[in-house]
C-alpha cells in the first residue's frame, strides 16, 4: 500500500485531488496537510513514500519544504503540483530535490498513475 501525503493550502484542490487518487488507487493510504508545519508533523507520524506538494504554501514555501524533507527523508518521492509553471520555480524545485514538477493546468491522472506505478515496482 502506497502512503501518500498531499500538501496543499487550497481545500478545494486538495479534496478534489484526493478523491481522484482514491478512485484510481483504492488501496492508497492518503493524508492531507494545509501547510508546511502540518506536513512536517505528518511526515514524522505517517511516514509517506510519496508527497504531492504545492510551491506556494502558508508559512514555509514548498521550495523550503523540499530541502527539509529531502535532508531528513531522501527516500520520499516529492512531486510539485503548482499553478506557477515558471522556469525559476522548476530549477529551484529540481535543485531542492523534487522528483517531478507538474503544472496543475497540465495535471493528468494517467501521468500521475504512471509515476505511482513506477514507484510501486
Amino acid at each position: 500500500m502506497q502512503r501518500t501525503l498531499i500538501v496543499e493550502d487550497s481545500d478545494t484542490f486538495r479534496e478534489t485531488f484526493k478523491d481522484a487518487l482514491c478512485r484510481r488507487f483504492p488501496a492508497m493510504d492518503i493524508e492531507e496537510a494545509k501547510d508546511g508545519t502540518e506536513a512536517l508533523r505528518k511526515i514524522g507520524i505517517f511516514k509517506p513514500g510519496l508527497i504531492f506538494m504545492d510551491i506556494r504554501l502558508p508559512g514555509k514555501s514548498g521550495l523550503e519544504l523540499i530541502r527539509e524533507i529531502k535532508a531528513d527523508h531522501p527516500d520520499i518521492t516529492v512531486i510539485i503540483l503548482t499553478d506557477y509553471d515558471l522556469p525559476e520555480y522548476r530549477t529551484a524545485a529540481g535543485q531542492g530535490g523534487a522528483d517531478d514538477f507538474i503544472p496543475k493546468g497540465a495535471l493528468n491522472l494517467s501521468e500521475i498513475a504512471a509515476i505511482i506505478s513506477r514507484l510501486s515496482v
